[in-house]
């Protein structure tokens, strides 16, 4: 997890929306940001996804980050999506990696999401916060 440079993020959101200029109407609200990648190696660049590029099928946007405290390097980019495809034969189901292109980390449908089942699970137990 890191903190997100709100500036370069929104900068970076408003590029893309053609007016660098005012805020984009629908940046990200959580000042942190989740590597999407599961666990891998301390060599490997940290990304989170930010919003998909027009047609959504071309490209997203994705943060990149590396290294931890003052040691800490990021960048936004554009770049295209995983090719992978997995086909369940028996059940005709594809699934498309939603990763970006030539990650090194296993492809979407391998990496487990702790944080996601946690929630998930308080959800369906009744123990969400919307419960009394």
């Amino acid at each position: 997890m890191t903190r997100e440079p709100p500036g370069d993020v929104l900068s970076a959101f408003a590029a893309e929306d053609g007016d660098s200029d005012s805020p984009p109407s629908g940046g990200t609200q959580n000042p942190f940001l989740l590597c999407e990648l599961g666990e891998h190696d301390t060599r490997t660049e940290h990304a989170a996804f930010l919003r998909a590029i027009e047609p959504p099928s071309a490209a997203a946007l994705w943060f990149f980050w590396a290294g931890d405290g003052p040691d800490r390097v990021h960048r936004v980019d554009i770049v295209p999506w995983c090719p992978a495809v997995l086909r369940h034969l028996g059940t005709g189901v594809v699934r498309l990696c939603a990763f970006y292109d030539h990650h090194v980390a296993p492809h979407s449908w391998s990496v487990t999401d702790p944080l996601g089942d946690l929630i998930a699970e308080r959800i369906t137990s009744g123990e969400g916060p919307d419960d009394s």
